[in-house]
């Protein structure tokens, strides 16, 4: 990742700088929609995509730049986000009035050490959008930017990503080459960090056969290989498009929150986008699981209506709480009307205890950004850190009386990890209790914690052999996980007693470990289209179990056990 990849816009059709304005909306403009069948949306420089495995960012990892572009008609708003913004990372603002951005930041009496200005014509302010994405060799090497092809003639927004990475010094991989030309877009977009990823079925209309972008048409198949190339992403979730979101991208109504947590709009029963969004989610739980193998948790929050009653279906517009933005500690979630807005508030504090959750009015005059058909999600971007520290964790949530809780954690850094804690504490305690994990094999860290009869907060600490230390969550020890004590059967706390796979991913064999399970257990591994790919009886109690890989095997792999406690699956990434 030592070679920058740079796009070229041919400069005979710069005439569209002409014709789109700075006050856009999400959608195309009449303007833009009369020139998007001669706009030369694809290059003809080779860009390959990285030459090893890379693995993209979740949105709630450790950023370094938040960035945005500065719209003059939304400075209360923007002012806001960089308030936010410099108090948890460094903020990178395109614009080409730096004084008239300056004067307003400074009025406001913030701080402008953490602010960069980027001078850069730019067309709209939608940057989540047109921006780059994040990007790890090898899961925490190098850091890149992966930048698909906009899908809207707007040259200027096209190059803020070449901008970022030149600005910045980080190298750029973007997907503007045939076979390669793949047009997406960053609303569309959402990953857990572990290679799956959500969008709508947007992706396939816009790379399909006659698609208005002159780009290559590409089978599914091909899209979901160029995602993993570029991107890293093995799994690729496509939801069906829902009749009241005429942008189709997902964040207006859908938040990962991490591996395993989906937060979702929910509209009443049969209004709007409701009876679509919950037959996808359902579609998402019959059919996926999370990265630990295990269903995804949905928490719905609900959407607000209009000042008159009205929804999307009826003139409203598509006002939603989901549409929020992680700036490391922070989390910015767009308001309407305190009425309506506090117990949407409430429940992100509830969800992300430790969290500084800020609400960003959206909705009134003279900034009602919401009219555009956009949100804070839509006007902000991310850059991840450099050399991020990463480390993966499915929290146990519930536990027997008066047992030992096993706790497993993938820990990773680029100089290695030196050590790793867990500090937990019984509820209503001031004061946490360290343990030291051991590390295990490639990059897993355990440790056993008492449980008594109170429930228990816990959080995870580590530190890299560079000296850089983080936890998860983020924001601990403000912040935590919670077990729930004696509230959990029997059986399905021994579910929790098959750890691994280790080491994941993995190219020859995984490794699972067993502690007091059971009775006789039956294991099979399927793949992400339900194939039956191996099937075993085992007898394990205590100790271990190897499956050899099959080398034909590629991708997400399920390894499903069944036993007197019932079925538990773990995901396995076959290199």
């Amino acid at each position: 990742m030592k070679t920058f990849l740079h796009k070229y816009i041919a400069l005979g059709l710069l005439f569209a700088t002409t014709i789109v304005s700075a006050q856009l909306p999400k959608g195309l403009t009449d303007a833009e929609k009369q020139i998007i069948a001669e706009y030369q949306f694809t290059n003809y420089t080779m860009t390959p995509p990285p030459s090893v495995p890379v693995r993209a960012a979740a949105e709630w990892e450790e950023i370094e730049y938040l960035v945005i572009t500065w719209e003059p008609n939304y400075d209360g708003i923007l002012t806001q986000i960089v308030a936010a913004g410099i108090q948890e990372c460094k903020v990178v603002i395109t614009t080409q009035n730096q004084n008239a951005v300056t004067n307003t930041l400074t009025n406001a009496g913030i701080d402008l050490t953490n602010v960069i200005f980027l001078d850069r014509n730019w067309d709209s302010i939608w940057i989540r959008d047109y921006a780059g994405n994040t990007i790890y060799e090898n899961e925490v090497g190098d850091r890149a930017l992966t930048d698909w092809i906009y899908n809207r003639p707007r040259p200027n927004d096209n190059t803020v990503p070449e901008g970022h990475a030149t600005l910045l010094e980080i190298p750029l991989y973007v997907t503007d080459t045939a076979p390669n030309d793949l047009v997406n877009t960053g609303g569309n977009y959402m990953s857990d960090g572990l290679g799956n990823a959500f969008a709508s079925e947007l992706i396939l209309e816009e790379n399909e056969p006659g698609n208005p972008y002159n780009v290559s048409a590409k089978t599914e198949a091909q899209i979901d290989q160029i995602m993993e190339d570029y991107m890293g992403i093995q799994n690729y979730i496509k939801m069906t498009a829902l009749p009241y979101d005429v942008i189709n991208h997902i964040d207006m109504h859908m938040k990962l929150i991490d591996e395993q947590t989906l937060v979702v709009s929910r509209y009443p029963e049969g209004v709007a986008d409701g009876p679509q969004i919950e037959a996808n989610i359902q579609e998402v739980l019959d059919n996926e699981v999370s990265a630990f193998g295990t269903p995804y948790k949905v928490n719905w929050i609900d959407a607000p209506p209009s000042t008159s009653g009205n929804y999307p279906d009826n003139g409203g517009y598509y006002r939603t709480y989901t549409n929020a933005m992680f700036i490391n500690k922070t989390i910015l979630v767009p308001t309407y009307r305190p009425n309506v807005d506090a117990p949407a508030l409430d429940k992100w504090r509830d969800l992300m205890p430790g969290y500084n959750v800020v609400g960003i009015d959206v909705d009134n005059s003279p900034e009602n950004l919401i009219a555009s058909l956009g949100a804070i999600h839509c006007i902000t971007h991310s850059i991840g850190v450099e050399n991020p520290l990463w480390i993966v964790h499915q929290p146990v949530e519930a536990s027997a009386e008066n047992a030992m809780v096993a706790l497993e954690a993938s820990i990773k850094h680029n100089s290695g990890v030196a050590n790793a804690s867990v500090f937990y504490r019984n509820l209503g305690a001031s004061t946490y209790q360290e343990v030291s994990m051991t590390l295990t094999s490639n990059d897993i860290w355990t440790v056993d914690i008492p449980v008594q009869t109170e429930n228990v907060e816990y959080y995870i600490w580590a530190q890299a052999t560079s000296g850089k230390t983080l936890t998860r969550p983020i924001v601990a020890p403000q912040g935590y996980w919670s077990i729930l004590v004696g509230e959990l059967g029997a059986l399905e706390f021994n579910v929790d007693t098959i750890m691994g796979p280790y080491p994941n991913p993995a190219s020859d064999s995984v490794t699972f470990k067993f502690k007091d399970v059971e009775g006789a257990l039956e294991v099979t591994i399927t793949n992400i289209l339900g194939q039956e790919l191996y099937r075993r009886q085992v007898s394990q109690r205590n100790g271990t179990l190897t499956l050899k890989l099959q080398e034909n095997w590629r991708g997400a792999l399920f390894a499903t056990f069944t036993g007197r406690f019932g079925s538990t699956t773990k995901k396995i990434i076959k290199l």
